[in-house]
């Protein structure tokens, strides 16, 4: 019986029973009854009906999903992906009845799916309504964020490291780098939809020799140490300290200009044409190097870095090494094709060598994401996420002020600490990826805090899973979803 003729009928039996003259208790008693019955049961299969709607749209989302991750799909293979995985995650139980076929239509980026389930009733089925039907419809899209995606990427000594398979991390993060920059493209539909940059790091950051000339390169420490000295303990001198005879002895522009007495004199320091400079920079001023702010004096300038830092008193000494560093890139257009070969190329031709300073790493990785100088980024469009993946070995071991570059340094930890609240602040996710071979450091809670949440924190202790952890971010990242 449908549910309007159902309704007719009680109708007429409740105006039979109100005319009748006899048995008035037991008339008043029977109608209050019918409803309260009815009431009752549409309560019971109405609880039903949302156990099996739940469980259609968790298949429905599965199966989705499932067709929205595979790519060059037909209608009838979309259809037909979709119904295996339906099938797969239906979990309700038989006497809630059977569900329809699966309807999956694909259309653009988006895929939607649709199914009914007849729920048989229970004490609705008294009144004449055996079943009711329970419908679900769920759409899955992909790609409709745009994505910029600033890769970190560890390059100190300790990443030449190998497991028990004789894979170094280097070798895999090259391997779990192509693959990830790989997926990104896959993603992108126009040009713009997705740009990557990636920041090689040791202690310091690779920014490139060719901006020698840039406004926002400080170059107190460097001019200190790359110079010659000139004039003061001159030949006219009949005596001299045979320590100060030689102007080579003057090897910086503290020594050069400070020593004078009877018998010698100080000199002039001449700092070296800039052009000499390998590209190198360190640490800011603090508390400028864990922000994004915009370089407009020496203050908030990026300081050029030297081969030494007089000033630096750690129980070892600074360890620069920029030679092998590669120079970080910018925001790239995956769909552009001289970017896209340049980003391989840099991926390729990284190198392992230098102490661990994360927060340069994070630093630039921040400046790429960001607009004006020194990296440029422009304005963020609109319906952009803007992503860091930072991977590293977890152990901060030098930075502009301290540390000895072998030992973990709490102080470099700290700036870190600073840095990552600073720039999940700014509405920045960020992916963090601890690479602990056999498990011997133990966790990173500097990484593991950094992460946006615990689901962006990657613990590995193998080489090999590099390259899972960064499949794994790609598909996250890559904004499959279903549609709200």
């Amino acid at each position: 019986m449908s549910l309007g003729n159902w309704i007719g009928a009680l109708r007429r039996q409740a105006l039979s029973l109100v005319r009748s003259k006899r048995a008035n208790v037991a008339m008043i008693f029977g109608l209050s009854a019918i409803p309260i019955a009815i009431a009752a049961g549409t309560g019971i299969d109405l609880s039903r009906a949302l156990v099996v709607r739940a469980r259609l749209s968790e298949a429905l989302d599965a199966a989705g999903l499932a067709v929205g991750s595979t790519s060059g799909l037909s209608q009838s293979e979309a259809q037909a992906l979709a119904q295996q995985y339906f099938s797969a995650n239906y979990r309700e139980s038989a006497a809630y009845g059977t569900p329809s076929a699966v309807t999956a239509t694909v259309s653009g980026q988006r895929v939607t799916l649709s199914a009914n389930v007849p729920m048989p009733t229970t004490l609705m089925n008294i009144v004449g309504i055996h079943t009711i039907t329970v419908s679900s419809t769920s759409q899955v899209v992909w790609g409709q964020t745009k994505l910029w995606v600033a890769l970190v990427l560890d390059n100190t000594g300790s990443m030449s490291q190998t497991d028990s398979s004789g894979t170094s991390k280097i070798s895999a993060l090259k391997t779990a780098t192509t693959n990830l920059l790989q997926t990104l493209k896959g993603a992108a539909t126009n040009p713009g939809d997705v740009k990557v940059s990636i920041v090689p790091f040791t202690n310091v950051v690779n920014v490139g020799s060719s901006n020698y000339n840039a406004t926002w390169i400080d170059w107190t420490d460097w001019n200190a140490v790359n110079g010659t000295c000139s004039g003061g303990n001159g030949s006219t001198q009949s005596v001299c300290i045979v320590a100060h005879c030689s102007k080579s002895q003057y090897t910086t522009k503290t020594i050069c200009q400070s020593h004078s007495g009877t018998w010698y004199s100080a000199g002039t320091w001449t700092p070296r044409a800039h052009s000499n400079w390998t590209g190198c920079v360190m640490d800011r001023t603090q508390d400028y190097d864990t922000q994004n702010t915009t370089p407009t004096s020496t203050a908030t300038d990026f300081p050029a870095a030297p081969s030494t830092l007089s000033y630096h008193t750690p129980s070892g000494s600074w360890s620069l090494s920029c030679g092998t560093l590669e120079k970080l890139m910018g925001l790239t257009d995956v769909l552009d094709s001289t970017g896209w070969s340049n980003l391989n190329s840099e991926v390729t031709n990284m190198q392992a060598g230098g102490a661990t300073n994360q927060t340069i790493g994070l630093a630039w990785g921040w400046q790429t994401l960001t607009d004006g100088d020194p990296m440029n980024a422009g304005s963020l469009p609109n319906n952009t996420s803007q992503v860091i993946i930072l991977l590293s070995d977890g152990l901060n071991t030098q930075d502009r002020w301290t540390g000895d570059g072998s030992n973990q340094d709490s102080s470099t930890d700290a700036r870190m600490t600073q840095m990552c609240t600073n720039v999940k602040a700014a509405g920045v996710i960020i992916y963090t990826v601890f690479v602990d071979l056999n498990g011997t450091q133990g966790n990173s809670t500097v990484l593991q805090n950094c992460a946006s949440d615990s689901s962006k924190y990657f613990d590995l202790t193998t080489s090999g899973e590099v390259v899972t952890a960064f499949n794994q971010i790609a598909q996250q990242i890559t904004n499959l979803r279903v549609a709200e």
